[in-house]
């Protein structure tokens, strides 16, 4: 069995907030593939189901964000998982919005959610990294991560939640490079190739031809009656 961990805090006032992109990851990978309900078990809220061939078990700690760790031990102990068998998802300020990154182990960077998991269980776990921007001044971090997304980074939002619901089975088979190209074809879709970017250019609309050069000739003749003549014989 694996363990996915999305770190937020509960309850509706925070759901939409930027701090619970965790709990938006799993909520999604429970929805698209056919998890069982979420029901109330080690201090937090989980969802069974099976990616591939691997039992996955998601977890949405209820304890608040810095206090996290709690809820992943207690899952941790009932399973009899190795800290190995746990990915957390969690929103990083230090990723531009809509960028993805994964890592295994490190430090917490400061934040609550992980710092919390390490003073509980240490640090050698999995982290899907889910990049929301950062305000720009650190006074402003913890107004900024507990309020809601705008309304236009629903975009970005979307295309990254289903990339990781697209590629959440390989990451459950401990496939990390396919998992962050299928986050990517989402995110970051590819150029068409040469031949299609030649296709394109056909249907476009041609360009306007020129209007022919023309010459007026119903300007009067003003040349003397000698100039003419000598014009004649040139």
């Amino acid at each position: 069995m694996k363990l996915f961990v999305g770190l937020g805090n509960p309850g509706a006032k925070y759901a939409g907030n930027r701090h619970n992109i965790g709990f938006m990851a799993l909520d999604r990978i429970a929805a698209d593939h056919g998890f069982g309900p979420w029901r109330r078990a080690f201090k937090g809220l989980v969802a069974e189901g099976r990616l591939g061939d691997e039992k996955l078990l998601l977890l949405k700690p209820e304890t608040f964000m810095n206090l996290s760790g709690e809820a992943v031990q207690a899952a941790l102990a009932f399973h009899k998982l190795a800290l190995a068998d746990v990915t957390v998802f969690h929103d990083e300020l230090d990723l531009a919005p809509g960028k993805m990154r994964l890592k295994q182990g490190g430090g917490h960077a400061g934040h609550n959610g992980l710092r919390s998991i390490h003073g509980h269980l240490g640090e050698a776990y999995g982290r899907v990294r889910l990049g929301i921007g950062h305000p720009g001044h650190k006074d402003a971090v913890a107004h900024y991560v507990l309020h809601d997304f705008a309304k236009a980074d629903q975009d970005w939002l979307d295309d990254l939640l289903r990339g990781i619901s697209d590629g959440a089975a390989a990451l459950a088979a401990g496939d990390g490079a396919t998992f962050s190209n299928l986050v990517g074809l989402r995110t970051a879709p590819q150029r068409p190739s040469t031949g299609q970017e030649r296709a394109w250019a056909a249907k476009l609309p041609a360009a306007p031809e020129a209007a022919p050069l023309t010459v007026d000739t119903t300007m009067p003749d003003t040349r003397s009656t000698l100039q003419k003549l000598a014009d004649r014989f040139r």
